[in-house]
């Protein structure tokens, strides 16, 4: 598996993530062990985790396996901001329950570092100074390599890159948001802002909840037993032409490139030049293959123009083309003042 740089850092990972929101839940540990030695097999060094999936049980799991490996052969990312129970300061972004959570993360991944600790998504309630300099305090400590965020407007993450930078503090080097097929609009400010700020991108959902992973065809109902299946309201919601124009295009290029519905919908994303690794889950080693298969080959031109006019979607003022072409100008319109 390639290697690439995470964002403008020296830190080398796999341009695939493994994405560990199933251990402990839809995947034993048994399976879970699996899927991390094929993952390693093929050279991934990327896992991906957060205190809050299966309540630590993933962190556990995770840091299980990672206690008969190397440990520095490993990029290891997890998470904090959700609750962790039900006292009033074990959710959020405080200094207290930072260096509360971190402790607890570091005891169930068994290690002495995290190599990228991440905030799980903004918190209305706590000064964003107070999370910053706790994430740059706990680098200076050296019990973290890294900070990155995850789920942030483009708005909250230029503050916080500004914030950190005007009081000497570490900044985020990478952003975890929504991107795939069928959720482009991480495209209008979020990734030119990290292209030009030199964030690495990881994005997570890049089947978008197994949509774009070949279960599903036009006509066809979802099965009970799939996540899909058991969710009337994101079956409502994506069952439309937009959905299918793109599931169609996906399995059409699928087969003239003989590879599966789901490695065509990553090497797309993998095809973006701001992206660093796309996070990949699996519950067990036949899907974890299947997914692995999206890295080591290349859509043709062709195909990724294809698969960019399927899923465009339409945008208005300031993102439609006279808007960008008048940035691309130089010069704005001369306006006429009325009095």
């Amino acid at each position: 598996m390639n290697v690439r740089s995470l964002g403008k850092t020296g830190l080398r990972v796999s341009e695939l993530c493994l994405g560990s929101m199933t251990f402990g839940a839809a995947a034993s540990q048994e399976e879970s062990f699996r899927m991390m030695d094929r993952f390693a097999e093929v050279g991934g060094n990327f896992i991906d985790t957060a205190n809050v999936y299966s309540q630590g049980a993933s962190e556990e799991i995770v840091g299980n396996w990672l206690r008969s490996q190397k440990r520095d052969d490993y990029v290891i990312a997890t998470k904090v901001r959700f609750p962790m129970g039900e006292g009033h300061n074990e959710n959020g972004l405080s200094r207290k329950h930072i260096l509360a959570s971190v402790e607890d993360s570091l005891r169930r991944l068994g290690t002495d570092y995290i190599d990228l600790y991440q905030i799980h998504a903004w918190d209305l309630l706590t000064p964003l100074e107070e999370t910053l300099s706790t994430l740059n305090d706990l680098v200076r400590k050296g019990v973290v390599r890294y900070i990155g965020a995850s789920n942030l407007r483009a708005w909250q993450l230029q503050k916080a890159i500004y914030t950190s930078r005007q009081n000497g503090w570490e900044t985020f080097v990478s952003l975890q948001p929504q991107y795939n097929l069928l959720c482009r609009a991480t495209e209008y400010e979020l990734l030119p802002l990290c292209a030009n700020e030199g964030i690495g991108v990881i994005p997570w959902s890049p089947l978008r909840g197994g949509w774009l992973s070949g279960k599903f065809r036009r006509g066809q109902q979802p099965q009970e037993n799939t996540r899909v299946g058991t969710n009337k309201e994101v079956w409502d919601r994506y069952n439309n032409e937009f959905t299918w124009n793109i599931i169609d295009t996906l399995h059409a290029i699928a087969e003239e490139a003989d590879k599966s519905p789901a490695q065509v919908a990553l090497n797309w994303m993998l095809s973006r030049n701001v992206i660093t690794a796309p996070i990949i889950g699996a519950r067990n080693v036949e899907q974890l293959n299947d997914n692995l298969g999206g890295s080591g080959w290349y859509l043709t031109e062709e195909q990724i123009t294809r698969l960019d006019d399927v899923s465009e979607l339409p945008v208005s003022y300031p993102y439609d083309l006279a808007a960008e072409n008048q940035q691309r100008r130089g010069r704005a319109p001369i306006v006429t003042r009325l009095s």
